[in-house]
Protein backbone atom coordinates (compact mmCIF):
# COMPACT_ATOMS: atom_id res chain seq x y z
CA UNK A 1 0.00 0.00 0.00
CA UNK A 2 2.84 2.53 -0.15
CA UNK A 3 3.78 4.69 3.10
CA UNK A 4 1.90 5.08 6.34
CA UNK A 5 2.48 8.36 8.36
CA UNK A 6 1.58 9.16 11.44
CA UNK A 7 0.90 13.14 13.13
CA UNK A 8 -1.41 15.30 15.32
CA UNK A 9 -1.60 18.35 16.51
CA UNK A 10 1.27 20.13 19.14
CA UNK A 11 -0.70 19.70 22.25
CA UNK A 12 -1.26 15.58 21.20
CA UNK A 13 -4.90 15.36 21.76
CA UNK A 14 -5.55 15.32 17.68
CA UNK A 15 -4.04 12.31 16.06
CA UNK A 16 -3.69 10.82 12.65
CA UNK A 17 -2.44 7.83 10.54
CA UNK A 18 -2.15 7.97 6.58
CA UNK A 19 -1.77 5.12 4.87
CA UNK A 20 -1.21 5.53 0.72
CA UNK A 21 0.87 7.24 -1.56
CA UNK A 22 0.93 11.06 -1.17
CA UNK A 23 -0.78 12.76 -4.29
CA UNK A 24 0.41 16.18 -4.12
CA UNK A 25 2.96 17.99 -2.53
CA UNK A 26 3.04 21.79 -2.50
CA UNK A 27 3.79 24.94 -0.53
CA UNK A 28 1.06 27.09 -0.91
CA UNK A 29 1.68 30.76 -0.67
CA UNK A 30 -2.25 32.12 -1.02
CA UNK A 31 -3.72 34.39 1.51
CA UNK A 32 -6.27 31.77 3.45
CA UNK A 33 -3.60 29.69 4.16
CA UNK A 34 -1.38 32.32 5.44
CA UNK A 35 -3.99 33.33 7.00
CA UNK A 36 -5.13 29.74 8.76
CA UNK A 37 -1.35 29.34 9.48
CA UNK A 38 -0.27 32.53 10.80
CA UNK A 39 3.12 31.47 8.33
CA UNK A 40 4.34 33.31 5.63
CA UNK A 41 3.80 30.28 3.04
CA UNK A 42 2.39 26.66 4.18
CA UNK A 43 3.33 23.02 2.98
CA UNK A 44 0.63 20.64 2.57
CA UNK A 45 0.36 17.16 1.02
CA UNK A 46 -2.84 15.37 -0.62
CA UNK A 47 -4.08 11.93 -0.10
CA UNK A 48 -7.06 9.88 -0.38
CA UNK A 49 -9.35 10.78 1.96
CA UNK A 50 -10.51 7.41 2.51
CA UNK A 51 -6.71 6.62 3.66
CA UNK A 52 -6.87 9.31 6.66
CA UNK A 53 -7.85 7.90 9.50
CA UNK A 54 -8.16 9.71 12.80
CA UNK A 55 -6.19 7.53 15.87
CA UNK A 56 -7.44 10.03 19.18
CA UNK A 57 -9.40 12.67 18.93
CA UNK A 58 -10.98 14.30 15.86
CA UNK A 59 -10.29 17.77 14.84
CA UNK A 60 -12.71 20.79 14.75
CA UNK A 61 -13.95 21.81 11.37
CA UNK A 62 -14.79 25.31 9.80
CA UNK A 63 -15.68 26.56 5.99
CA UNK A 64 -13.36 28.72 5.20
CA UNK A 65 -15.02 29.40 1.94
CA UNK A 66 -17.88 28.36 -0.16
CA UNK A 67 -16.59 25.78 -1.46
CA UNK A 68 -13.84 23.98 1.11
CA UNK A 69 -13.81 22.81 5.24
CA UNK A 70 -10.36 23.23 6.96
CA UNK A 71 -9.73 21.38 10.41
CA UNK A 72 -7.71 22.26 13.52
CA UNK A 73 -6.74 21.19 16.56
CA UNK A 74 -9.88 22.53 19.44
CA UNK A 75 -7.14 22.52 22.56
CA UNK A 76 -4.06 23.72 20.79
CA UNK A 77 -5.07 25.26 17.09
CA UNK A 78 -2.60 23.36 14.87
CA UNK A 79 -3.98 23.29 11.75
CA UNK A 80 -4.45 19.85 9.88
CA UNK A 81 -6.14 19.69 7.09
CA UNK A 82 -8.07 21.81 4.12
CA UNK A 83 -10.89 19.53 2.22
CA UNK A 84 -11.86 21.25 -1.32
CA UNK A 85 -15.68 19.44 -1.91
CA UNK A 86 -15.02 20.48 -5.32
CA UNK A 87 -12.92 16.82 -4.98
CA UNK A 88 -14.64 14.82 -2.53
CA UNK A 89 -11.62 11.78 -3.25
CA UNK A 90 -8.62 14.30 -1.73
CA UNK A 91 -8.09 15.62 1.25
CA UNK A 92 -4.73 18.06 2.17
CA UNK A 93 -2.78 17.45 5.58
CA UNK A 94 -0.15 20.20 6.78
CA UNK A 95 3.08 18.53 6.04
CA UNK A 96 4.88 19.61 9.57
CA UNK A 97 2.01 18.15 11.68
CA UNK A 98 3.59 14.82 10.48
CA UNK A 99 5.73 13.23 13.20
CA UNK A 100 8.34 12.94 10.61
CA UNK A 101 7.90 15.78 8.12
CA UNK A 102 10.98 14.89 5.90
CA UNK A 103 8.71 12.01 4.02
CA UNK A 104 6.88 14.17 2.07
CA UNK A 105 9.09 17.43 1.13
CA UNK A 106 7.35 19.17 -1.40
CA UNK A 107 7.66 19.16 -5.10
CA UNK A 108 6.59 22.55 -5.81
CA UNK A 109 5.31 25.87 -5.06
CA UNK A 110 1.89 27.07 -5.50
CA UNK A 111 -0.43 30.60 -5.32
CA UNK A 112 3.06 32.49 -5.86
CA UNK A 113 0.70 35.07 -7.28
CA UNK A 114 0.44 35.85 -3.68
CA UNK A 115 3.85 35.27 -2.35
CA UNK A 116 5.06 37.71 0.26
CA UNK A 117 7.84 40.34 -1.89
CA UNK A 118 10.50 39.32 1.59
CA UNK A 119 9.75 35.80 0.82
CA UNK A 120 12.43 34.38 -1.50
CA UNK A 121 12.28 31.13 -3.44
CA UNK A 122 15.52 29.76 -4.79
CA UNK A 123 14.92 26.15 -4.30
CA UNK A 124 14.74 25.39 -7.80
CA UNK A 125 11.19 23.93 -7.22
CA UNK A 126 8.35 24.76 -10.10
CA UNK A 127 6.34 27.81 -9.07
CA UNK A 128 2.81 28.16 -10.22
CA UNK A 129 1.06 31.45 -10.34
CA UNK A 130 -2.77 29.77 -8.86
CA UNK A 131 -2.35 26.02 -8.94
CA UNK A 132 -0.96 23.40 -11.43
CA UNK A 133 -3.37 22.63 -13.36
CA UNK A 134 -4.34 26.84 -14.02
CA UNK A 135 -0.43 27.00 -14.37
Amino acid sequence: MGHTMDGGCQCGSVRYRVEGEPLALAVCHCTDCRKASGAPAFAWFSVRITSLHWTASAPQRFRSSDHALRSFCPSCGTTLTWHDERWPDEIDLATASLDDPEQVPPADHTFVRSRLGWLKLDDGLPQYQTTRSEG
